[in-house]
This record gives C-alpha cells, structure tokens and sequence, in this order.
C-alpha cells in the first residue's frame, strides 16, 4: 500500500493520479495535508501539484466524460464527504483503463458511488434553496447563516443572484467558516470575524423593522397551518430538524 498526500486541491489530485501512473502503482490510499503518521515501513509518495501533469490527466478524462461528468466530478470532490477522494481516485482510474464510456456503468462500485453521492449534493442543495431565511440588516445586506451537511455553497451561487438580483446579500455557512456575498453586480467569495458573536446571531445589527416581518412570517405560517392534517413524520422528512433553528417560522 502506498499513501500519496496531496494539497486538497482538484490539480493535487490529479496529480496524484499522474504519479498512480507514473510509478505504476496498484493499491494507493489518499491523504490531504502533511503526514503525521510515526509508523515503520510505510510508503510514502507527497504530491506536488503540477499543473501540466494534472492538465494531461484532465485532457485524457475529457476525451472519455461529457463535460457534465466532468462537472460532477468536480462537486464530489468539493463536497467534503468521507472517502470521497479514494472514490474520485478510482472513478478516474477506471475511466483510463476501459475503452468504453462508463459514466452509467453503475456495475463499477466507484461510478455507482460518484452517482449517490451527487444525488446527496443535489438533495442538500434544494433543500437549501427551499430553507434560507434571509434578514434585513442596518446596511440594507440581507444575510442568513445556514450549517449543510456538505459544502454546497458554490453550487448555491446561480440560484440565488439569478433570484435576487437586485439586493444585496451574504449566505454564510457556519461549519466552514466562509460566505457567498453578492455586491449586485457578482458573487464573491467571503471571510467574517465573528471574535464578539455567532455567524448566525447578528440581531444587533438587523433594521428596526425585521422584527416585524419576521413576526408576520410567523403568524402566516401559524394562520395557514391546520391542525387536522398535522403530519410530523411526513413534515420532518421534508424539513429535517437540524435546520429549524435557521428558519424564521420555527425559532
């Protein structure tokens, strides 16, 4: 078994995979950042990311994926699940060593594995889309904190500047530290120093009147809500618990 250590970057991994090549390797086993490990005899290979050989990997997959496997790709690797680079690893291997297209061959563990997890990213991110709460602040930014499972902020980014155009706003996820904020012309990528409160605690900072709307928000929910037809299995399977403290009707 030989452990290649990589930068977390997509160009690392595919460096990586240059390297699998290279040395003709069998059976790796993939890790980000430095290696820690005090154990004997261990084989150890660290990546250097090189843009020209993870370029000639890129190359060779986009003669045998669509440009939306590719896409696919991508995201996984982004997401932050476990294993996910042992996954792309084999994904990539297998696309390289088969003649044939094997984006639906879901007989491969590995495609079949890419598969499931896109289909969680895709869960996360509509749910997302359907959970962010947005509230006012003094500087007319609208912003909400939210906390998913993985990191779909990147993929969350069209939706809402295509939906809300002309405001402002910042979409913050807590877990990792970093935001999307729109300035009404593009979407960047942001950091905040939370040193004297929570991401998701700003109150101090909203406009005298979001209180009012978000009591307004309460009260409509409440009005349209029936009793008779209450379904709390039905209702936590469509709203998981963990994202009730982000939303307005709930707190």
């Amino acid at each position: 078994m030989t452990t290649l250590i990589y930068d977390g970057t997509f160009e690392g991994l595919l460096t990586a995979v240059f390297e699998i090549y290279t040395h003709k390797l069998q059976h790796v086993k993939i890790q980000k950042g430095e290696w820690l490990s005090t154990a004997l005899f261990e084989d150890v290979i660290k990546v250097i990311t090189d843009q020209t050989r993870a370029g000639r990997v890129l190359q060779g997959l986009q003669k045998k994926l669509s440009a939306g496997a590719l896409q696919r790709l991508y995201a996984v690797h982004m997401a932050g699940m476990d294993e996910q680079d042992a996954v792309i690893v084999g994904y990539i291997r297998y696309v390289i060593d088969t003649n044939q297209n094997v984006e639906e061959d879901y007989g491969n563990k590995y495609v079949l594995r890419v598969a499931e997890m896109v289909r969680m990213l895709r869960r996360e991110k509509h749910r997302m889309e359907a959970f962010i709460r947005f509230q006012k602040l003094q500087d007319e930014t609208f912003y909400s904190a939210i906390e998913p499972d993985f990191n779909i902020l990147p993929l969350l980014s069209k939706h809402f500047k295509d939906r809300y155009t002309d405001q402002k706003w910042i979409i913050y996820d807590m877990k990792r530290n970093y935001g999307l904020f729109y300035n009404l012309h593009a979407v960047e990528f942001i950091a905040l120093d939370f040193s004297t409160s929570r991401p998701d605690n700003v109150i101090s900072t909203y406009t005298e009147d979001e209180g009012l709307y978000q009591n307004l928000w309460k009260n409509y929910f409440q009005s349209v809500n029936i009793p008779a037809r209450k379904n709390t299995k039905l209702h936590m399977r469509h709203i998981p618990k963990r994202y009730w403290r982000f939303l307005t009707e709930k707190i």
